[in-house]
C-alpha cells in the first residue's frame, strides 16, 4: 500500500466551505480512481490548516492520479486553499 500526505493551508473562515467542498466534490472524484483506497482528513480550525492523507494499492496508482485528477480537486479547492498544497509521499510499513 502507498500513500500521499497533502498539507493544506486554507484561507481564514473557510473551514465549513472546506469540509463541503470534501464531501461533496472531492471524495467522490477520489473514489472514481483506479487503486484508491481511502481518505483521512484532518483539520486544524484555529490554524486554517488541514492535513489530507490519501491511501492507494499502489505508487503507480497514486502517480496516475497526480496526472489525471489532481488538477481537478486543485480546482474545487481553489476557493478555500492560500496556497498550493505541500504533498509528500510514503510506503506504508506498518499498520
Amino acid at each position: 500500500m502507498y500513500t500521499r500526505k497533502l498539507r493544506i493551508k486554507l484561507r481564514a473562515d473557510t473551514v465549513q466551505e472546506f469540509r463541503h467542498l470534501l464531501e461533496h466534490k472531492v471524495i467522490p472524484l477520489l473514489r472514481a480512481q483506479k487503486g484508491f483506497q481511502d481518505e483521512i482528513i484532518l483539520v486544524a480550525s484555529k490554524r486554517n490548516e488541514a492535513i489530507a492523507i490519501s491511501f492507494w494499492d499502489n505508487q503507480e496508482d497514486a502517480d496516475a492520479y497526480n496526472h489525471i485528477a489532481y488538477l481537478d480537486v486543485l480546482r474545487v479547492l481553489s476557493k478555500v486553499v492560500e496556497r498550493l498544497p505541500i504533498v509528500e509521499t510514503f510506503d506504508i510499513s506498518d499498520s
